[in-house]
């Protein structure tokens, strides 16, 4: 009797078996094979890669920071003496002084500056003389104020610094002052030149006149008989 052939099914379920194995062995292994990483990152030889430090983050603009200007610290005040007043105390009695100067006579002016005397080298009554003889409005007067203000503008003593600048101020007015009075001066003087000149004309004009009268009322001469 020839073999049979055809397959049992005891063989059929035996082969299944073993396939459906062989196909799930075969996908297991490929699921737990890695990926191969791209050929670009695989290292060359024995030198170890380079890694590329990330970029750093940009920073923010930054605000322009003003500072605010410190104002310079003041000059230290001058310390006068103790005997003398501070500036504006002192500025203000000797304008006091001077109005009370403009009030009075001048009968009474001139006893006022025979009251202050010989003021020496004492700044303040220098000014008070010089204020005094301002008002007399004569120009020897006014030279000898000049004369007191200059002293006290040249004066190197800490008394002198706070009247310094009133000095300089009256200074400048009376050297004004004095221009003006030498330019009236001098007017004053060619005018007394020109009224002398109209009188000498006058005068001459006046005597030419008498001659001219006595010239009209001589009488006329008698004429002289002829002789017989």
């Amino acid at each position: 009797m020839p073999n049979d052939l055809s397959p049992t099914p005891n063989r059929l379920t035996r082969a299944g078996y073993c396939g459906f194995a062989a196909v799930l062995a075969f996908w297991l292994g490929a699921c737990s094979t890695a990926p191969a990483a791209p050929e670009s990152a695989q290292p060359r030889g024995d030198t170890p890669a380079t890694v590329q430090p990330p970029p750093a983050p940009a920073t923010p603009p930054t605000k322009p920071t003003v500072t605010p200007l410190q104002a310079s610290p003041a000059a230290p005040p001058v310390v006068l003496n103790a005997e003398t007043p501070s500036a504006p105390d002192l500025v203000s009695a000797l304008l006091s002084y001077a109005d009370r100067l403009q009030a009075l006579s001048p009968s009474d002016l001139a006893a006022e500056i025979v009251v202050q005397g010989d003021p020496g080298t004492v700044p303040l009554r220098q000014m008070q003389l010089a204020l005094a003889l301002t008002h007399l409005r004569q120009p020897a007067e006014t030279a000898r104020a000049l004369g007191l203000l200059q002293r006290v503008i040249g004066h190197t003593g800490p008394e002198s610094l706070p009247l310094k600048p009133l000095a300089r101020v009256l200074a400048n007015r009376l050297m004004d002052q004095r221009k003006l009075e030498e330019n009236v001066d001098r007017q004053a003087q060619q005018l007394r030149e020109s009224q002398r000149r109209i009188d000498q004309l006058n005068e001459r004009l006046e005597a030419m006149r008498a001659i001219e009268r006595s010239l009209t009322t001589r009488p006329p001469a008698t004429p002289r008989p002829n002789a017989p």
